[in-house]
């Protein structure tokens, strides 16, 4: 029996959301497990679509960055990301150097992509989940204290961007007349730009100011944050598989292509969104630059 594919891919996209809201709640080891998996699947596929351009990106040197940043994010350590990203950037040197093939520039240059694109950025819905903590209590290697507010702030993330691209699908399919970026995404429209962008403003705003009872403006700067990169990470792998003259990062994932594809909205969304809440809704950024001068 053939199943159609609209429902092939409602099935696989239902799966995806449930496992990816059920490693929320627990965090901890379940969720960096999930995102880890995520990281080296997308980095596979990263890879093989740099090769398409004749560059050849380390794979291995993107893992193992990969696992310094999310051995880095699980202990909440962000203090260590400037020695970790020397490191990362020494070993991409040193493999092209001594085991890399031409061109090497553009060899170098992709391996710090990747490990920057497809493990430092996801890596920080580590960082989201446990903020609300301002010390996580460890016992051995296991967290004891998971946050319920970073938490919600994760699943408020994964509903934002969901109804992002729904509601840009549907409206471009319905409205869609003036093109959004043609050369790079042929399908989207400024219409339903527009329309996902309503919609993911209108929950997320209500989300905020209901849930988390923050200020009106707070709860409207995240939402025009979070469709707006959602878009943005979206166009921005249509970028480099419209560069490297491939259609889908890869076909492993029924009826959705491959991991980049179902996870591109959220690549640039996790940290912006982290960064935001971090520093201008939980502190104040103003404070915070007090000791500059």
């Amino acid at each position: 029996m053939n199943i159609p594919k609209s429902i092939t891919r409602l099935i696989v996209g239902l799966i995806i959301g449930f496992t990816a809201l059920f490693a929320i709640l627990l965090g901890g080891i379940p969720l960096t497990i999930m995102v880890l998996i995520v990281v080296v699947l997308g980095s596979k596929e990263y890879t093989k679509i740099l090769e398409n351009k004749g560059f050849l990106p380390s794979f291995k040197i993107i893992i193992v960055s990969s696992l310094l940043f999310a051995f880095i994010a699980y202990f909440n350590r962000l203090d260590l990301a400037p020695i970790a990203f020397t490191i990362s950037t020494f070993m991409a040197f040193m493999w092209v150097l001594f085991r890399g093939k031409q061109p090497y520039i553009a060899n170098v240059a992709t391996t710090i992509l990747g490990f920057v694109y497809c493990g430092w950025f996801p890596l920080h819905l580590l960082f989201l989940r446990d903020i609300g903590y301002d010390a996580t209590v460890f016992n051995g290697f296991i967290k004891t204290n998971p946050s319920l507010e970073g938490a919600a702030y994760a699943i408020l993330l994964l509903i934002s961007v969901i109804l992002t691209d729904s509601c840009c699908y549907y409206a471009g399919l319905q409205f869609g007349k003036h093109k959004l970026a043609e050369v790079i995404s042929p399908n989207k429209t400024i219409e339903g730009a527009i329309g996902g962008s309503v919609a993911c403003m209108i929950f997320c705003s209500a989300f905020g100011i209901m849930v988390f009872n923050l200020p009106w403006y707070h709860a409207l700067i995240l939402s025009i944050l979070i469709t707006a990169f959602a878009q943005i990470g979206d166009l921005c792998e249509s970028m480099i598989k419209r560069d490297a003259g491939v259609k889908d990062s890869s076909d492993i994932i029924p009826g959705h292509g491959g991991f980049l594809d179902r996870t591109d909205s959220y690549i640039l969304t996790i940290p912006v969104v982290y960064y935001y809440l971090e520093f201008f809704v939980k502190n104040n950024f103003l404070d915070l630059l007090k000791g500059l001068f």
